[in-house]
């Protein structure tokens, strides 16, 4: 029977070996993120992060002229969407990114834009609306909108530009205003014996800060704002539906609406279905039947169609280790001002 003295010499053996391997390990690691950086070899992503490029994907038809698909999901914002171990594109970046390929495409003589959001930020929301009204001007193609399960607020909002609004049966579609978002803490606080002391430099520098109750004056100015931002909204609807007295009115209080009561208020030019929205582009556009229909994407996917809202791997959604669905949604939102109907915050629309 071997002594304590005796299996010393292997055990030491045995940890020698472990700490190789151990060192092989990081040694691998260390190659593979040295070729991700880009410092050697060919570019190795692990984690999609949306560089990829942009290719075209027929979807369907194979005659002459094209009608370009761009999708408009989820919340609308400016900044890149982060998910856990990927990223990628804010709304803005993709659409702008896909405009400017249907610009430099002669064969490409109409947009369709499929629109699936509550909306967003209110600048981010603009943005694109500018964008479709700048391409509408210097190209002369056609944009028609499809709005699928929920185009609301902000959603609308960048639906405006659109030469033909369809709207499936029953998309929601409406929220036209503006919101503002903002936290309060101040009574929890209260109850926990926690305060904020602040020093500023003017009497409303910290106005709707949340750690204090507000004033009158600073709810009346912050609902002047509000006011203003809806006021715009309302004032583009009027601008380019051409909505009467009446209409305007039942429009103005923010209201949601169904695809029957939106074309009989004129939010809505034609109630149908996907393809039904492509028909009409392709005769906007005076192309025939066969005219292809194509979209930008970073991956290939089999049996790829029209319904296929993804650009890319890098959309991929990882699962939440807690999912408390729109109430995560809800907490993520910065204290802002929003063209958003918060109501349909969810995991899809992320």
């Amino acid at each position: 029977m071997p002594t304590a003295l005796e299996s010393g010499p292997k055990c030491s053996h045995k940890t020698k070996e472990t700490n190789e391997n151990h060192q092989s390990i990081i040694d691998l690691v260390l190659f593979v993120i040295t070729l991700c950086i880009g410092c050697t070899g060919p570019r190795i992503i692990l984690f999609p992060d949306g560089s990829e490029p942009l290719r075209e994907m027929t979807l369907e038809g194979d005659g002459d002229g094209k009608v370009q698909v761009i999708s408009i999901s989820g919340f609308i914002a400016d900044k890149p969407r982060g998910r856990a171990l990927s990223t990628r594109p804010s709304v803005v970046q993709e659409v702008v990114s896909h405009l400017r390929l249907a610009e430099k495409d002669d064969d490409v003589k109409a947009v369709l834009l499929k629109v699936d959001s509550p909306g967003g930020t209110i600048t981010a929301s603009d943005i694109i609306y500018h964008q479709l009204m700048d391409f509408k001007t210097r190209t002369g193609k056609k944009v028609v909108v499809c709005m699928m399960n929920v185009a609301a607020s902000g959603g609308y909002y960048v639906s405006l530009p659109a030469d033909t609004i369809v709207a499936h049966p029953t998309t929601i579609t409406g929220s036209v205003g503006a919101v503002l978002m903002q936290p309060e803490v101040w009574g929890l606080m209260e109850k926990i014996g926690m305060g904020m002391r602040v020093n500023k430099s003017g009497e409303n520098k910290d106005m709707g800060s949340p750690f204090r109750s507000m004033t009158a004056v600073e709810d009346n100015m912050l609902q002047d704002l509000i006011d203003a931002l809806g006021g715009r909204f309302v004032g583009l609807v009027n601008q380019h539906r051409k909505l009467n007295a009446e209409q305007l009115k039942a429009v103005a209080d923010a209201r949601i609406f169904l695809a029957d009561d939106a074309l009989a208020l004129g939010l809505i030019d034609k109630i149908g279905y996907l393809h039904d929205a492509v028909a009409e582009a392709k005769g906007l556009a005076g192309l025939d039947d066969d005219a292809r229909v194509v979209t930008y994407r970073r991956t290939d996917y089999p049996d790829d169609n029209l319904y296929n809202t993804l650009s890319g791997s890098s959309q991929r959604v990882p699962t939440a280790l807690v999912d408390m669905g729109a109430f995560n949604d809800l907490m993520a939102l910065e204290a802002g001002f929003y063209y958003l109907w918060p109501q349909a915050l969810g995991d899809r629309y992320r």
